[in-house]
């Protein structure tokens, strides 16, 4: 009998997650980005705009978010969006990117330990001062030894730090969800963000002797950094997400040019499910879409919860109508409602 269920707690191992079939767009992390191998973009654009960005690339967003990029833009400013979980906050700095042919969005997801240093750079003293004593220790060798690396081996620049280096274009700098943070980081940004440049003291000690050191970059590339300091010549586009659960100190807001992003509307919504499901989804799928646009006012549902409830009661093709419901239910619960 066929049946949708994989695990069916039954207590009797099977092999039934082979039968498993394709993840969701925005899930399957094995599949190729859509999109030539030449084209210097981002490999999860397409988890997070959606595999048919075609669609996406004719949808134009609420106004007030195309105005409060191009302030971004054009004043140098870090953009501060804040909104309710799932309202596309992380998706804009994608969107900018893939339109503007800006590369890959560097992303720096922030949690309560995380510190200024964590977004600049990262030193392996420890790790230098083994690969010296190991060098030391193979120098009896009759073998001519390697030459020692050079400090630059050891110094990683974080997603900050690689989206201060120099460029003719701006990066994208994704910082994520801000208001994780412990009280002291909004206030350690200010300076960099205000200058666009930071000093790495580990290479400043040697710059006497070597002046240039490449380095290695959050995104995987090598670097040259001259006299221990990174100064940018094109400001990145910096996107600080918050889901508003905190207030920020007024010296950071001043800093920022600041967006509230509402909860999608029909026609964002749309396009969303067109992006990642296509267009017959919006049809199959009407009534949990109108069930998503009719919830109460103040009512948090993120849009991910209705993509996900939409692809799952679409490919379940054995389960009941009330099984379906079932799990609408249980994917399109209120965020701010204990179950």
């Amino acid at each position: 009998m066929n049946d949708w269920r994989i695990y069916r707690g039954v207590g009797q191992p099977h092999d039934g997650v082979r039968q498993l079939p394709p993840p969701p767009p925005w899930r399957d992390f094995a599949a190729a980005p859509d999109r030539p191998e030449s084209e210097p973009d981002d490999p999860s654009s397409a988890r997070r705009l959606g595999v048919r960005r075609r669609l996406v690339e004719n949808y134009a967003p609420r106004p007030a978010e195309v105005d409060a990029v191009n302030a971004a833009l054009y004043l140098r400013r870090p953009l501060l969006v804040t909104g309710n979980p799932g309202t596309g906050k992380s998706t804009l700095a994608y969107a900018v990117a893939h339109e503007l042919g800006l590369g890959r969005v560097l992303r720096w997801p922030v949690v309560s330990r995380t510190t200024l240093q964590d977004g600049l750079y990262r030193y392996d003293a420890i790790g230098r001062l083994q690969d010296v004593q190991l060098e030391r220790a193979q120098g009896a060798t009759a073998a001519p030894a390697a030459a020692p690396s050079g400090i630059g081996s050891y110094v990683r620049l974080g997603p900050l730090g690689t989206a201060l280096l120099p460029a003719e274009v701006p990066r994208v700098l994704l910082i994520d969800e801000l208001d994780k943070s412990d009280l002291d980081l909004p206030n350690d940004l200010l300076n960099t963000l205000e200058e666009g440049e930071f000093a790495i003291p580990e290479l400043e000690r040697v710059a006497d002797r070597e002046p240039v050191v490449e380095v290695l970059t959050h995104d995987g590339r090598r670097v040259p950094v001259h006299g221990g300091r990174v100064a940018c010549t094109a400001f990145p586009l910096i996107i600080l997400t918050s889901n508003g659960e905190r207030d920020f100190p007024a010296p950071l807001l001043r800093r920022c040019i600041q967006l509230e992003l509402e909860p999608p509307g029909e026609e964002q919504l749309t396009a969303m499910v067109e992006a990642h499901l296509g267009g017959e989804s919006v049809e199959q799928g009407r009534d949990l879409i109108d069930r998503f646009l009719d919830r109460e006012p103040g009512e948090v549902v993120a849009a991910d919860q209705l993509l996900n409830a939409l692809f799952l009661t679409q490919h379940t093709p054995h389960a009941e109508r009330l099984t379906r419901e079932r799990i609408a239910d249980l994917l399109m619960h209120p965020l701010d409602r204990p179950r």
